[in-house]
């Protein structure tokens, strides 16, 4: 048995096509939906996830505003732009690109952006939103992976999910998001890191295995049930070009599927945060409540299977 791949380029193209229209109207309307990114230090690494983005927006007539500061510039510096950006109508999504050199106050820094042009999801207020099953933008990583399962015709409600990872960009949140009690989530979530003791023990008991870990092919076969559906969230680059956080050699001929690396995750985290810069643009023409959770101001969520059934709208859960 080998593997399935699930691939990332192909479901993002589909959802590319979706979000054009959506683009195309704001344009008609004369708002060009803007994304502006703030790039700190000379990681290589970095410089082609923001190319990548670059590429994808400019695919879709979104406009991108590339700043490029060194390591050594003062977070004072950094506040100053981020907050010029959050008050500029012109620009409707912004990102600060993480990880940040050594010395810099990553979550301060965060806390500077306007929540409304947080296409990141890493505000404090919509982080706190994402938790109460309301979020105003669904963080772009764990929202690819999603999106990616669904497309894909895997179902999530009622299996197993682990997630190998509980950073602020795909462990966490994805957990939080799959955990929503929704139709097209509702997973029962364990979210595993470097205290969890016996972890093999544990990610052999999922039906769906997220890998994101940090660690380059840090999730073998070992870790792995025979069928379950593997998801690498990982990137680095190496000599050897790009691996992820899983032993795709060693996982393929047991998983049920596996997100390849590059082609999978990474293609859904680009088209979700586009998606995210739109619905910014949209909400920031019409005027809209600053939180989902004024009556009338929430969003609608996408609730996608195989059969592509209609978004549907979330108000607060009871539990």
């Amino acid at each position: 048995m080998s593997a399935r791949l699930l691939d990332g380029r192909q479901v993002a193209r589909a959802l590319h096509a979706e979000l054009a229209p959506r683009v195309d109207g704001l344009v008609r309307r004369g708002v060009i939906p803007t994304l502006a990114l703030l790039v700190v230090g000379t990681d290589p690494v970095i410089h082609v996830f923001v190319k990548n983005k670059e590429y994808a927006a400019r695919r879709l007539a979104i406009r991108t505003i590339v700043e490029q500061r060194g390591a050594a510039t003062s977070d004072d510096e950094l506040r100053d732009l981020l907050t010029a950006w959050s008050t500029a109508p012109d620009i409707h999504g912004i990102v600060l690109q993480l990880p940040l050199p050594a010395g810099h106050a990553e979550a301060d820094l965060l806390a500077h952006i306007a929540p409304l042009k947080d296409v990141d999801c890493l505000h404090p207020e919509n982080l706190g939103l994402l938790a109460l099953g309301v979020p105003r933008f669904p963080p772009p990583t764990p929202a690819g992976i999603h999106q990616l399962l669904l497309r894909s015709g895997i179902t999530i409600a009622g299996r197993h999910v682990v997630v190998v990872g509980r950073g602020r960009l795909v462990g966490r949140p994805l957990a939080l998001l799959l955990l929503q009690k929704r139709p097209d989530a509702n997973a029962t979530v364990t979210v595993c890191h470097r205290g969890t003791r016996d972890l093999a023990s544990l990610t052999r008991s999922a039906d769906v295995l997220v890998a994101a870990t940090g660690m380059p092919r840090g999730i073998t076969a070992a870790h792995v049930r025979p069928g379950a559906i593997v998801v690498d969230a990982g990137a680095h680059h190496t000599a050897e070009g790009w691996h992820g956080d899983v032993d795709e050699v060693s996982v393929r001929p047991i998983a049920g599927a596996l997100t390849p690396v590059p082609g999978g995750v990474g293609p859904m985290t680009v088209c979700l945060l586009l998606e995210n810069v739109v619905q910014a643009a949209e909400q920031a023409e019409a005027g809209a409540p600053s939180s989902p959770l004024v009556p009338g101001a929430n969003r609608p969520v996408r609730e996608t299977s195989s059969t592509n059934t209609p978004p549907i709208t979330l108000r607060a859960p009871r539990d």
